[in-house]
């Protein structure tokens, strides 16, 4: 038996959330999508987690020479994406 919390599946839509902040969020395994912009970009990554607490999103913005700079946590999927806009 592991540690690692199951992940349910997603409550809200992800094509309509990618829809309106105008982003692709493409997924690239189970709760981790590449986030790209309209010019196909990648601008960073959501990953989700669950912990006692509940489900979160923490969002991570790539930068140049492959560095990454974390912005922050999220309850929702929406705000995490907000963060690329």
């Amino acid at each position: 038996m592991t540690d690692t919390p199951f992940l349910a599946p997603l409550r809200a839509p992800l094509r309509a959330i990618a829809a309106v902040r105008g982003l692709d969020l493409v997924p690239v395994k189970d709760g981790l999508w590449r986030v790209t912009g309209r010019s196909g970009a990648v601008l960073g990554h959501i990953e989700r987690k669950l912990d006692d607490r509940g489900e979160s999103f923490a969002a991570r913005r790539l930068l140049p020479a492959t560095r990454t700079l974390d912005l922050g946590t999220f309850w929702r999927l929406a705000d995490a994406a907000d963060c690329f806009r």
